[in-house]
């Protein structure tokens, strides 16, 4: 008989009246007492010797095959004002979780491996097969979306303006935005630990590392992987390093041993993730980035009726140019977040004033990438050192590039770049898919060079495909219909699926983006060989629940067939930490907004007026049918279930089994 799972509440996670959101200096130092180590320099006689806080994960590091997060779905939610839970809204009353229970989690069964025969033929069985070889072993991590929650220039107040549109947007505003550097360092600690079990040959980042390009942001993270140091508070008022989520602290860092690699995305590019800094001049957004003062401007979220696409944000009937509401920020001297500096710009007498910060600065794509050069993990340049010179003369930029994990392993990783060009003139919200003429072009001689020497394909790109429908925001950009475009898409999304599968050695596609653990099946054309088929596999975000990462094992089977074994990890965090209450407020979140955490939408043709729009996934018919493919674990005791463990099987052409016959024979 399964055991139900122990909510614990929060006062009982952290052995005291306060809840686990809100840390007391008391608190603060009962949890950290034991991890404080002492560093000073002997060399500078004017150097103080300061304590550093640490934050060590939880002694047990286990996946989600062994246990699942479980907590309660509230009944009666998202009605305001009533005294009766917080409406979508109202995310932001922190100080209210408690009293409803918000953020209570323990833990329920295991999810089981699913093994996954879509591609495979129809009279295949694999209980003849065993495992030959381990071709490659590596993690996933997507969108971080590490914050500068102080930072002056977010759209932190559409959230509580908006009920429709900005409601449900967690990626303008949530209260895990206080925690996202602590949560990517448990993260990293729980990679170290599964290093002893699944021995990583490296590590993959999907993209957004940063929530708004921002200099500070990008350094965070490159410091958390090295080890460093990381200073949360941004304010210039050293007073705040004493509220829990600003405590300096030191990172552990990713083991030496494992190199990792790095994906573009779109809030590394893009301000919040939507808006070329540099577009339009006259808006001044990347002095925004560095002012001393609140940005005002309308609500951006709103779409225009009949647009072909979402918000024209240059435009002064919707815009970034109307300052009707200042869109605040965080108040580091409060211990739950709290937001000030918010609401119409009518109802303040001075524009409200934020200490500036350089460090703030936004980056340029190049400027982002160079960073990556400025790191004492490895390899240099976390793989933007692969980027071919005369490609990278021929587009500004330009951060594709590929590598072999293992050199004995005739197995490609493909890091594409498929995020629009900060210099495309859309005005539309730049999170679409996207090749240009350069990227396909250098996409194709990496698939012929893998074809040529026998060698199997993972493409990682940031983007998914074929999985966001038409009006997302979030699918693949149609640049013909967008009058303002001074770039096209030069390829459609078609003509991308057709060319990856008539690369039959082309195993998956891995992708974030979306903030989910989605996995779909693309299936050969019909009458093709079944080898023509790939996977997509999608990594969830940390910034939102579930938070989680996942790990890979790529086998080869004693059949010649290829095994992919994808599983979900939780952060292995420490109660009482500040990534123990990041997880409990993605845990509240989740309970207030109840976003889809299990998308699947139908696959229909969408029309804006009189301009048709093609398909979300070409390579299905336009019926309204869901994807069969795409599943996610159910499991009894766990009432949010995010996430899917998968075995995924793919054929291979004859040309390739016998090539791999060779070089790894029975």
């Amino acid at each position: 008989m399964k055991k139900a799972p122990v909510f614990l509440g929060i006062r009982d996670a952290i052995g005291s009246e306060r809840m686990a959101f809100r840390f007391s200096r008391r608190l603060f130092m009962k949890y950290s007492i034991s991890s404080i180590v002492v560093s000073y320099s002997g060399l500078n006689f004017a150097a103080k010797s300061q304590a550093q806080v640490t934050y060590p994960i939880d002694r047990e590091v286990r996946t989600t095959v062994d246990r699942m997060l479980s907590f309660a779905v509230p009944k009666l939610v998202k009605i305001p004002n009533s005294g009766v839970g917080l409406a979508p809204t109202e995310t932001h009353q922190v100080d209210q979780y408690g009293k409803y229970g918000y953020g209570n989690y323990g833990y329920g069964s295991g999810l089981p491996i699913e093994r996954r025969l879509d591609l495979m033929p129809k009279a295949y069985q694999f209980e003849i097969a065993d495992r030959l070889q381990r071709l490659s072993s590596f993690f996933t991590i997507s969108d971080i979306h590490l914050t500068d929650k102080q930072a002056g220039n977010q759209l932190i107040a559409i959230q509580q303006i908006d009920p429709e549109f900005g409601a449900p947007m967690t990626s303008i505003y949530s209260p895990t935005m206080l925690t996202t550097t602590q949560v990517l360092d448990a993260v990293i600690q729980t990679v170290n630990a599964l290093h002893a079990t699944h021995a990583f040959d490296f590590g993959l980042s999907l993209g957004d590392t940063c929530n708004s390009t921002q200099y500070n942001e990008t350094r965070w993270y490159l410091d958390i992987l090295d080890g460093k140091v990381i200073y949360p508070n941004t304010s210039g008022d050293p007073s705040q390093d004493v509220i829990s989520y600003q405590q300096p602290f030191k990172a552990a860092g990713l083991l030496p041993e494992i190199p990792w690699y790095q994906v573009t995305g779109n809030h590394d590019l893009f301000m919040i993730g939507s808006v070329a800094v540099d577009a339009d001049p006259s808006l001044k957004l990347r002095d925004s980035y560095t002012s001393d003062r609140i940005w005002a401007i309308g609500d951006v979220l709103k779409p225009i009726k009949d647009f072909p696409f979402f918000p024209c944000l240059f435009d002064t009937s919707v815009s970034l140019k109307s300052p009707d509401y200042y869109m605040g920020t965080i108040n580091g001297a409060s211990e739950y977040g709290d937001i000030i500096n918010a609401g119409s710009v009518g109802a303040f007498i001075n524009p409200p004033f934020n200490p500036a910060n350089l460090n703030r600065r936004s980056l340029t794509k190049k400027e982002w990438i160079s960073e990556f050069f400025n790191t004492n993990s490895l390899p240099n340049g976390h793989g933007f050192n692969l980027v071919e010179p005369h490609y990278a003369r021929e587009e500004p930029g330009f951060s594709c590039y590929s590598f072999l994990p293992n050199p004995k392993v005739p197995l490609r990783m493909v890091i594409l770049d498929n995020v629009q060009d900060p210099q495309d003139g859309s005005h539309d919200i730049h999170g679409h898919g996207y090749l240009s003429k350069v990227r396909i072009k250098w996409l194709r001689s990496q698939l012929a060079l893998a074809k040529k020497r026998q060698e199997l394909v993972i493409i990682a790109a940031h983007i998914p495909l074929a999985v966001a429908p038409i009006g997302s925001e979030m699918e693949w950009w149609q640049s013909s219909r967008d009058p303002y475009a001074k770039m096209n898409n030069a390829i459609s999304l078609t003509d991308l699926i057709s060319e990856i599968q008539k690369n039959s050695q082309v195993l998956c596609w891995l992708a974030g983006h979306r903030h989910v653990n989605a996995i779909k099946a693309f299936h050969a054309p019909a009458g093709a060989p079944a080898e023509q088929g790939f996977w997509q596999i999608e990594t969830s975000s940390l910034h939102d629940f579930p938070q989680q990462f996942r790990t890979l094992q790529v086998y080869l089977n004693s059949d010649y067939t290829i095994s992919i074994v994808t599983v979900n990890v939780d952060p292995a965090v420490r109660g009482g930490t500040p990534a123990e209450s990041g997880r409990r407020m993605a845990i509240a979140a989740q309970q207030i907004i109840q976003n889809d955490i299990r998308p699947n939408a139908p696959n229909v043709e969408r029309a804006f007026g009189v301009i048709p729009v093609s398909s979300m996934d070409p390579t299905r018919t336009q019926n309204g049918s869901i994807d069969s493919s795409i599943r996610y674990g159910i499991i009894p005791d766990v009432p949010y279930s995010a996430s899917y463990n998968a075995e995924l099987l793919k054929p291979l052409s004859a040309t390739m089994v016998n090539s791999l016959k060779k070089k790894f024979p029975i």
